[in-house]
Parts: C-alpha cells; sequence; structure tokens
C-alpha cells in the first residue's frame, strides 16, 4: 500500500502552535475513482450510536461538490425552548438554561481554527439538525399544535475526526483537528499514526467498488396513516384560500405527516431512498434513539467567508412516463403562471429575509426558474447571493432566513401563525434544516423536506404543498402524494426486500 503524505508538516505544525489557535487539523488525501463514499460510511461509521452522513449524492458541482461522514463526537449539544444538554467526552453532562441557538453559537465562536490549505470548507465544527420551532426564539407565534414527538429544536454533534469526499476530483479527505492542549510533537505523531489507521481501514482492497446501480426490488403496498384524511387536508386548504382572500396572505405551505412501522435498520431505508431519489442535500443523522433519513433537493443557506446563498424550490410536477411526457410536463411547469407567480414571490421573500443582513445593493439572483429533475418531480428552483454585513453573527442569519419561505408562505409571520392553526402537530426536524456549521464561520444547511423521521420503531414523513389563490383543494393533496412517492416506495421496498 502506497504512503500517504499528512499536511501539515512537522514544522508547519510547530509555527501555526505559536499563533494562538485553538484548534489546528491535520489531514491526508487519496484517490478513491471508482467509489461510493455511501459505501466510506458504511466501513467507518454504520453502527454508532452518533454519526453522521451528509450526501450530495446528485446535483451540479457548484452545489453538489463534497460529501462528509463523521463519528464519535466529541461534545453533543441538545436544546428545546430554553433547555440545554450538553455532553462532553472529557466533562460529562451538563444541563442548564439559556437561549439555546446564542448558546450553540458560543460554542462555535470559542473555537479559533487555523485556516489550513488544502482543505474543503467544511473541515471542523459542528452536524445537526435545527427544527421548525426554533423559529419561537424569533418570533412570537401561537403555540396550538400538539408536540407529540417531543424531540430537541436544536441537536448538534461536534466532531474531532472527519472524512470528506471531492465527488469532482474523487478525492478522499481524512482530517483530524488537534486541540490546543494537545499542541505537541508527541500529539503531532499519534494524529499521523491515527489517520494511516483510517486510511488502512478505507483502502481500496476492502471496499467494494460502486457500479452505478444497485439491484431494488419491486415494492409490495403499505398502509400508511396519514393525520389527515383527504377530505380534511381540502378543508384546511380551504381555510388558507379563504385567508388569501381576506388578504391575510399570499400564499402558504400546509403539510400532513404520515407514519409508518418499521423493522429494518434505518440505514437500509435511507440506502434505498439514496438509490432511487439521490439528491444534492441528502442527509443521514445517527443521533442515539433517534434517526433522521433526507434525500432534500433543497437549499436554506451557503456562507462562505462573507457570500451567503439561498436556493429556493417552488412549483413541482410529476416525472413522465416517457421522456417526452416528461418534456411536456416541464414545459407546462415553465409556462404556467400560477407556479411563475408562486415562485417570483417566494424569491422576493428570499431577497428580502437577505436584505436584513446583507450589504446594500449586494443581494442579485444569478439563477432565475431552472428545472430540476428528480425521480419523482420536476421542480422550478432560483439562487438568491449576498453580501454579508460586518459583524453579522450565526443567530443573526439564522434570524432572518429561518424557516425558509418555500416551506412556510408569503407574508412568512402570519403564513407560520396560519400553519399552526391548520396542521395538528409540530413539525420537527420536518422543513427545518439539516447541514453543517464549521468553527471557521462557514455554513451549508438545506431545508428538511423529503425528511424520515424514525423514533424507536415508527417512521415519520411530511410533505406539503403550496396554497395561492386559485389552487385547486384536490390537487394540493394529490401534490404532497406525489412528493410522498419516493419516501413510500423507499419504506415499501426495504420491507420487502430486507
Amino acid at each position: 500500500m502506497r504512503k500517504i503524505e499528512i499536511k501539515p508538516s512537522c514544522k508547519e505544525f510547530c509555527s501555526l502552535i505559536s499563533q494562538d489557535f485553538d484548534l489546528i487539523p491535520l489531514f491526508a488525501t487519496f484517490k478513491l475513482p471508482n467509489l461510493d463514499p455511501l459505501d466510506l460510511f458504511k466501513k467507518y461509521a454504520l453502527d454508532e450510536p452518533f454519526a453522521f452522513f451528509l450526501d450530495s449524492g446528485k446535483g451540479p458541482q457548484e452545489i453538489a461538490r463534497f460529501s462528509y461522514i463523521g463519528k464519535d463526537p466529541e461534545l453533543i449539544f441538545k436544546g428545546k425552548k430554553d433547555e440545554i444538554e450538553v455532553i462532553n467526552k472529557e466533562e460529562g453532562i451538563r444541563r442548564y438554561r439559556g437561549n439555546i441557538l446564542k448558546e450553540l453559537q458560543k460554542i462555535l465562536e470559542k473555537k479559533r481554527v487555523a485556516p489550513i490549505k488544502g482543505l474543503p470548507n467544511f473541515f471542523s465544527g459542528g452536524v445537526g439538525y435545527f427544527s421548525y420551532e426554533m423559529v419561537y426564539l424569533f418570533e412570537n407565534l401561537p403555540n396550538l399544535s400538539k408536540d407529540d414527538l417531543n424531540l430537541p429544536e436544536i441537536f448538534f454533534l461536534f466532531f474531532r475526526e472527519l472524512i470528506a469526499y471531492d465527488h469532482c476530483k474523487k478525492l478522499v479527505y481524512i482530517i483530524i483537528t488537534l486541540d490546543k492542549k494537545s499542541f505537541l510533537v508527541s500529539s503531532y505523531e499519534e494524529t499521523k499514526d491515527k489517520i494511516k489507521e483510517i486510511y488502512h481501514l478505507l483502502n481500496l482492497k476492502k471496499i467494494k467498488p460502486y457500479q452505478n446501480q444497485r439491484v431494488v426490488k419491486s415494492s409490495s403496498k403499505i398502509n400508511y396513516q396519514s393525520n389527515f384524511t383527504k377530505e380534511d387536508f381540502e378543508k384546511i386548504v380551504k381555510t388558507a384560500k379563504e385567508y388569501i382572500r381576506e388578504g391575510d396572505i399570499f400564499q402558504v405551505n400546509l403539510s400532513q405527516r404520515f407514519e409508518h412501522q418499521i423493522h429494518e435498520h434505518p440505514f437500509k431505508i435511507y440506502e434505498v431512498l439514496r438509490s432511487i431519489n439521490p439528491s444534492p442535500f441528502a442527509a443521514y443523522l445517527s443521533l442515539g434513539n433517534l434517526r433522521v433519513v433526507s434525500s432534500s433537493p433543497e437549499r436554506l443557506l451557503n456562507v462562505s467567508g462573507n457570500k451567503i446563498q439561498t436556493r429556493p424550490i417552488a412549483g413541482t410536477r410529476p416525472r413522465g412516463r416517457t421522456k417526452k411526457e416528461d418534456r411536456l410536463l416541464g414545459e407546462e411547469l415553465s409556462l404556467d403562471a400560477k407556479e411563475r407567480a408562486e415562485h417570483i414571490m417566494l424569491v422576493d421573500l428570499e431577497r428580502n429575509d437577505l436584505g436584513r443582513i446583507c450589504k446594500y445593493d449586494s443581494i442579485f439572483v444569478n439563477e432565475l426558474m431552472s428545472l430540476e429533475r428528480y425521480s419523482h418531480v420536476i421542480h422550478i428552483v432560483s439562487n438568491v447571493v449576498g453580501e454579508l454585513k460586518e459583524e453579522i453573527s450565526l443567530f443573526d442569519i439564522l434570524k432572518a432566513t429561518f424557516p425558509g419561505g418555500t416551506i412556510t408562505g408569503t407574508p412568512k409571520i402570519r403564513a407560520m401563525e396560519i400553519i399552526e392553526e391548520l396542521e395538528p402537530v409540530k413539525r420537527g426536524p420536518y422543513t427545518g434544516s439539516i447541514g453543517w456549521i464549521g468553527f471557521n464561520g462557514h455554513l451549508d444547511l438545506n431545508i428538511a423536506i423529503r425528511t424520515i423521521i424514525i423514533k424507536g420503531q415508527t417512521a415519520y414523513f411530511q410533505v406539503g404543498a403550496g396554497i395561492v389563490a386559485d389552487s385547486s383543494p384536490e390537487r394540493e393533496y394529490f401534490e404532497t402524494l406525489h412528493k410522498a412517492k419516493a419516501l413510500m416506495k423507499a419504506l415499501s421496498i426495504v420491507r420487502k426486500s430486507y
């Protein structure tokens, strides 16, 4: 097996020690041209109680270049309302009260990380989710729906070891970050040995090459329990349309939740979902007795330096059964006046949200109403970018933009009040965000749609539709079912195949 080069060198490491950094990453890279990062996760972290796989399985290079894998966190942060639990490997468990997002921000701001050339944007920081209900930190909304799952509103894991995969260069990064108290030459040598150990674990001979296909058996029919009948969902759509007619809102996104009993390993569900619906912002989170399985196509936020961008999706059609039908459905979606008007309205909302934290005149739309095709649906997508003002914090960014406008409505606050009135249960991670936040201030967060929450032996998933003045209640109901197809198919296949 060939030797690998560890960077920075010992000499460079010693130089960095003198520069008052709290964290210094060491890393090695090697080529894996014919391997799927899914297999890296299975080899490295599959059976770990706390682990993650942020998976850019499909999408344009600019949004789907890197996948990330981690296990065995140094620190676990959970928050709900004002209750916080921090589990630290060295210090044990600490429980206290405070603003849960500001306390997470303190952890992220506490560490000054050395900027090492040659690393991806994310190499040290936290991975996890923000629940939709985190919005209560920012807005005084009514509290009417039932919190039946009682999940943390913030759940983040912080890792010392990280594996990254560059889909463009087919390059694997093994990254281990040393803390200030470990800034010794002996620690450097020990970390080099650990990187080599991980490299041997992941070497090509021990991992089955990816064949760009997976055998998927035909699915069997499963009965899913929804928290709405068709009639009841159409009724809340009609109520929303009344609010629109009265001028309260222009648009609102309403959802229904399905549940299904499972007996399979949750990662099998992710693996099948990924094979039938690969997405640029997919994720698998192992969070103790909770699993989050997501194949989200939508980015909420990306921050790199002082640049910020959001990528709203609004407008949907089912995929065609033939190439011709698929092309015609895409053309129909592009020309549909209702869909175009709804999309433009939401792009304007995102521009306004970014305007609260970005420099004047820095916001522009660099991609407008493109079509993106996924396994079961076609979407209209745009991209909005801006330049952050000075001294903008994580709290400021999320207060201005969270949750995404495409899954709430316009105006956003009134739309969220109506969602709370019409939906019977708390959304939890659904329509919140999953992703990473680096100690270097960079972040990438999705909107948690096409997402399954597994608690105990029950899988929960929600699907929504955007309601506007001329919405057909029946059509909106069936749109939610179209969006649920990939999730239902994955659960059906897993039940039959394993």
